[in-house]
């Protein structure tokens, strides 16, 4: 699947997003509204991650939920 088809249906894919990072809060998903940019920078702020995995572990939900 392409970023597109979770940026054009976000709402729908909150559950999972949240699912996948917990550390998530409800505003970071609200502010983040499809952006993977977005996403991808919360994830290295909660989390800690460099920006290489935070790449990769998009990459990788994006497979599983393809």
């Amino acid at each position: 699947m392409n970023w597109d088809r979770v940026e054009g249906n976000w709402k729908q894919f909150t559950g999972k997003v949240k699912e996948q990072w917990g550390k998530l809060t409800d505003d970071d998903i609200a502010q983040i509204n499809g952006n993977r940019d977005q996403l991808e920078g919360k994830l290295q702020a909660r989390y800690g991650y460099a920006k290489d995995q935070v790449k990769e572990d998009v990459d990788s939900w994006l497979n599983r939920h393809g």
